[in-house]
């Protein structure tokens, strides 16, 4: 068993801008869960720390708890209020 998994992080608005990326391929820790992909960015990018309480997480097409276990391959979204219209 491997120390790593690869996840797809895909982003949306403020994430994408920040990361001028529509998706990432990260190397995360065995046993990481899905909050463990935003800590990751506010830890590599901490002026978005506000939006910490205001995304919703997404795996595989599903909204999941923070605290969702991850494997690889795993596709991650962060998905941030949006407005417009």
């Amino acid at each position: 068993m491997g120390s790593e998994i690869s996840v797809t992080v895909k982003l949306f608005a403020i994430y994408q801008e920040t990361y001028q990326a529509e998706q990432l391929t990260w190397q995360m820790p065995t046993g990481a869960i899905a909050n463990d992909v935003l800590e990751r960015i506010f830890s590599e990018h901490p002026h978005l720390a506000n939006w910490r309480d205001v995304t919703r997480l997404g795996v595989n097409l599903e909204f999941v708890e923070p605290d969702t276990p991850l494997k690889s391959g795993d596709e991650v979204v962060l998905i941030p209020p949006v407005s417009g219209g």
